[in-house]
């Protein structure tokens, strides 16, 4: 487990694996070295949750700015009064929780998101909470030989699967993205800009190996996907009024659990565009 000191907040590790608490802060009232400190325990932790937050949506938006451009997703749409803020929200009747399968955001994306982060707003008595996964210790504790098969192979990451169609939770604002499929290539195994760590890049969009047969790509795809969500490589992040979480998705990916039947669940999401495609 880590255990790093910062000097303007401390911590709280989620879990041995990945995953901090920041303490005692407000995101009203950070100067640029405090949000330098912010960023630095993000590359660290992989996943950083920030409790008792009162932002208006103007100001969760400057927030979100702060860590670069917006991404805009493909198929659902923004608040009308906020288009960069996207409302995930399942009510007392939806019977689909947005997000239920292990993914990482917008991998079908040619530049797939930096970061994402959510703000509770409303949550059910109990349950809703986010799971996550280290893609750095789900390609570590690969063999060498895996590693070295992998290391040259891409897959296809499609928007249209399950995870992102137009359908669903009825309650969302989705719109239809037309007959143009969202589809990219990209390396199963990528290194991360900031640490230059390799991690594992794979989830619920990953349908296919470049070169292969679905045929072929699948018993490769199904394994990796069951590694990298071994329990020892996870942390569960639970949800409180006011809190926000922020995780990078360039090695993690998470999972909304759907244990909260009949119950309102709404969060406010902001999505932050990767500066460069996957290497």
């Amino acid at each position: 487990m880590k255990i790093i000191k910062y000097k303007n907040f401390e911590v709280r590790p989620l879990a041995g694996a990945l995953g901090a608490e920041i303490l005692d802060i407000n995101l009203n009232k950070i100067d640029d070295e405090t949000f330098n400190e912010i960023y630095k325990a993000f590359i660290d932790y992989q996943v950083i949750g920030i409790p008792n937050q009162k932002l208006s949506s103007d100001e969760y938006l400057e927030f979100g700015r702060r860590w670069g451009k917006i991404h805009h997703y493909p198929y659902m749409k923004g608040l009308e009064s906020h288009p960069e803020i996207l409302e995930i929200l399942k009510t007392e009747t939806d019977t689909y929780a947005f997000g239920n399968v292990w993914h990482s955001d917008g991998s079908f994306t040619e530049v797939p998101p930096k970061a994402t982060m959510l703000y509770a707003q409303e949550l059910p008595p109990a349950g809703g909470d986010t799971l996550f996964a280290d893609m750095y210790q789900a390609y570590d504790t690969l063999s060498d030989t895996m590693k070295n098969i992998l290391d040259t192979l891409k897959g296809l990451y499609v928007g249209d699967q399950p995870l992102a169609q137009f359908s669903g939770a009825k309650s969302m604002k989705q719109k239809d993205p037309g007959k143009t499929q969202v589809k990219s290539y990209h390396p199963i195994i990528r290194t991360h800009p900031d640490s230059k760590n390799k991690a594992l890049y794979i989830g619920g969009h990953t349908v296919e190996i470049e070169g292969m047969s679905r045929e072929e790509s699948e018993p490769i795809i199904n394994y990796l996907k069951s590694h990298s969500t071994r329990p020892e490589f996870i942390c569960r992040f639970k949800w409180e009024p006011g809190s926000i979480a922020i995780w990078d998705n360039r090695c993690t990916q998470h999972y909304a659990v759907d244990d909260y039947a009949g119950f309102r669940r709404r969060m406010h999401r902001i999505t932050i565009l990767g500066e460069e495609a996957p290497y």
